[in-house]
């Protein structure tokens, strides 16, 4: 088993890997000859798939892969990879191999790094130059190049070990949006939120000062450990995205007018099929009727490291499968149109 490459693009990369360990610490990474897959899969909490062409991270020339299965699964601490891809940033050169220490599996990251210091080499100066005969130091600045390895603990898996994990099978959307701008998105999120848990806070404070001295810390850490706020997120056809939060005292909503329902591709199916989709038949249903909006409650906290992604890409498309599921779709830059170059998000929706 082998794997050697060069890193080409290690913004991306560290920006993809610091979007990734936001929403957990393990991470699946399976390296094959033309793509890379990253999958995340928490306990609770959103899952992400990714399929990365090599190239966009690699230098496609330099890759080498050898494997019996024709790819290598590894387990890694996203977060941990994302903090040594920190150290790529202005580097020469960047290198990533696999290998072995002490019989234990480790992805070695090799950069070399380049930098200028003041030189400190005694010569002896022209005389009749310079009019004297001392020997001085010559200060001009010189070139030092440093090749720093950072070790990347991993465990390899065996095929047999991740050949039942597949990607969640999700019905046909009934709503499909290009969300407005993350930033935005995430910043109107966070607000609601909060607003939420502390009026949440309020009402455990007068729980647990009401509450009999007896029982009081029980009625307390009842209400503490209760989940966190849940954010509703609708959206029509009609190029409107809502946000709303509600709780027994308070009801917020913002929304967004103009935004676009892109296409569906029909390369699969009939013009009769396309006419049957539920999206289709929800663009059918008036701007104004609520019946046209698909909606999902979702966890605030969890839908704020989601909103993350902002810093790898500006275009992310929601799919909504009304009161089950909310998938976003985000495309790397330069591939909106490439399905290879798709990181794909599944968020259950919770109950009412």
């Amino acid at each position: 088993m082998r794997f050697r490459t060069h890193l080409k693009n290690t913004r991306t990369f560290s920006k993809l890997t610091a979007s990734l360990s936001s929403l957990g610490k393990v991470c699946w990474m399976r390296l094959e000859y033309d793509v890379v897959r990253f999958t995340i899969i928490p306990d609770q909490g959103t899952q992400v798939w990714a399929q990365i062409p090599v190239s966009t991270i690699f230098d496609e020339e330099s890759y080498q892969i050898e494997s019996n299965s024709d790819a290598i699964n590894i387990e890694i601490n996203v977060a941990v990879l994302n903090r040594a891809l920190r150290s790529t940033f202005g580097a020469s050169s960047s290198q990533l191999r696999l290998t072995k220490k002490d019989k234990m599996p480790l992805l070695a990251l090799t950069v070399l790094t380049t930098e200028w210091t003041e030189g400190n080499m005694a010569l002896a100066t022209d005389e009749e130059q310079s009019g004297q005969s001392d020997v001085v130091g010559d200060r001009r600045a010189r070139e030092r190049e440093t090749w720093i390895t950072q070790e990347i603990p991993i465990k390899i898996l065996h095929e047999s070990a991740v050949e039942g994990l597949h990607e969640p099978h999700c019905p046909d959307p009934d709503v499909h949006i290009i969300l407005p701008g993350l930033a935005q998105l995430k910043s109107i999120s966070d607000r609601f939120t909060k607003l939420a848990s502390t009026e949440k806070g309020r009402q455990a404070g007068v729980v647990a000062n009401d509450a009999p001295s007896a029982s009081a810390g029980a009625g307390a850490t009842a209400l503490s450990t209760n989940s966190a706020p849940k954010l509703e997120l609708s959206a029509n056809m009609h190029g409107k995205l809502r946000l709303a939060i509600a709780t027994d005292e308070l009801r917020i909503a913002s929304v967004w007018s103009g935004l676009v329902n892109p296409p569906l591709d029909p390369a699969h199916i009939t013009q009769e099929q396309y006419s049957q989709l539920p999206s289709e038949r929800m663009r059918g249903v008036g701007d104004n009727d609520e019946s046209g909006w698909a909606k999902v409650r979702i966890d605030g906290k969890d839908w704020s490291r989601v909103l993350s992604v902002g810093r790898l890409s500006p275009k992310v498309v929601a799919c909504f499968i009304n009161e089950m599921a909310l998938v976003l779709y985000v495309y790397l830059p330069g591939s909106w149109n490439g399905e290879e170059s798709c990181l794909t998000y599944y968020i259950n929706s919770f109950t009412t």
